[in-house]
């Protein structure tokens, strides 16, 4: 390994090195991977449908699947993280994920293999996209951990486009059997990568002595439950992330009663994309450089709203594309921020299991919120009034964040 002092905001005697960037970098393909594997089938539901001879339903099940496991799944993939630590915890991660994406590639004509390849597939995810935080404080100074949460997230942004764009496009040239396999060559590949270059930690801890012990899982979750920014930061968390997967899930019906295409509907939702890519590129980084947690936090609420706002009610096509890269911006770039701050308020807790916690609590509103806007207007109908609930949603949002205390260990390079 190939050792290198930072020159600037880096404590006397701490070293860090550059091999963080090559677990960071194959750390980001297995994550992408994984997204790969969630999404394949929802650019091209009615080919799967006639595929496999199965309902709408019954396709849109394969990546639902993966919402419903992380109920079950997250907290002991969290506890694993923080008890045995990365190597086995994201290892058991990368070894699901060769291993289910091959058998959906070797078995791909049949759908009930593909639904059980899914299944291990979705125990799988928890074990990566939980490990974010844990990754950074094994590797990462603190003053970069923000950024490292952010090139993470993106990682999810760049898999599910990835995605949308080139599954068609195979499925036409390839066909749905030589498309999977090829999809299961490629997360077999980025597995065996990440298991060969995955390491624990570096030879010594990017922190002063004795700042890298953290407390048992067990005893850590009753402490950041009893933390007052730790429950406020879980609403926050509950009502941002829920909305946002009850609005890509949906965006279609919220879009065509005000007469936009089903073609635009899809670009609309690739526009929040692709606003979430710059903007985890940009928020983390210079939350991390002027060392601020809250106000980056906020900041990307309030300006997600006037996003959210316009996603409501646009009707003309160029302020509904700006209106989603607005929302997709902020919002989007604010979830590393979230991460990064649960782990220093939450300190001396596990990472994992701070972050874990978010995570479910997002995925427990996703599921909520997608039936409520199934309830509240039927096929067809506006969903303009669970919008404006939305709306009414967020600004409470602003309202506990503006109760968060700043992270204190953020400018002091404790941890």
């Amino acid at each position: 390994m190939t050792q290198t002092h930072l020159v600037t905001a880096q404590p006397i005697g701490i070293k860090v090195y550059g091999y963080r960037w090559v677990i960071l970098f194959f750390f980001f393909l297995i994550n992408a991977l994984i997204q790969v594997q969630w999404i394949t089938f929802a650019p091209i539901t009615s080919e799967a449908m006639a595929f496999y001879g199965v309902s709408a339903l019954q396709i849109d099940l394969l990546s639902l699947i993966f919402m419903i496991v992380y109920l079950f799944v997250s907290i002991p993939a969290s506890y694993v993280i923080d008890t045995w630590g990365i190597r086995v915890g994201i290892g058991i991660g990368a070894v699901l994920l060769g291993l289910f994406s091959l058998v959906k590639g070797l078995f791909g004509a049949r759908y009930e293999m593909v639904v059980l390849a899914q299944v291990g597939l979705a125990v799988a995810q928890p074990f990566i996209l939980n490990a974010v935080t844990k990754l950074g404080v094994r590797w990462f100074p603190l003053h970069e951990r923000a950024t490292q949460a952010g090139i993470s997230v993106l990682a999810q942004f760049v898999g599910i486009i990835a995605a949308m764009a080139a599954t068609p496009l195979l499925l036409q040239r390839w066909g749905m059997e030589n498309m999977l396999r090829a999809y299961g060559l490629v997360a077999l590949a980025g597995a065996a990568l990440f298991l060969l270059f995955n390491r624990e930690h570096p030879p010594t801890p990017p922190c002063p002595p004795g700042h890298d012990e953290r407390i048992p899982v067990l005893a850590g979750l009753k402490h950041i439950l009893r933390q007052r920014d730790m429950r406020y930061l879980l609403i926050v968390f509950f009502i941002g992330l829920g909305i946002f997967n009850a609005i890509t899930t949906w965006i279609e019906q919220i879009l065509r009663p005000r007469g936009f295409s089903i073609t635009q509907a899809g670009f609309a939702g690739a526009m929040l994309m692709i606003g979430g890519i710059i903007g985890a590129s940009i928020l983390p980084l210079l939350s991390d450089r002027l060392r601020k947690r809250k106000v980056f936090i906020l900041i990307t609420t309030l300006f997600a709203l006037p996003g959210l706002v316009g996603l409501t009610f646009a009707t003309h096509y160029g302020s509904l594309l700006a209106a989603c890269f607005t929302m997709g911006f902020f919002l989007l770039a604010g979830g590393p921020i979230c991460y990064q701050y649960s782990a220093e308020v939450s300190y001396p807790a596990p990472e994992a299991t701070s972050q874990g916690l978010l995570l479910f609590a997002g995925q427990v509103s996703g599921i909520l919120f997608v039936f409520c806007m199934d309830l509240w207007s039927a096929a067809g109908e506006s969903k303009t009034p669970a919008m404006l609930v939305f709306i009414v949603l967020t600004l409470l949002n602003l309202y506990f964040i503006l109760r968060l205390k700043e992270s204190k260990l953020v400018q002091t390079d404790e941890i």
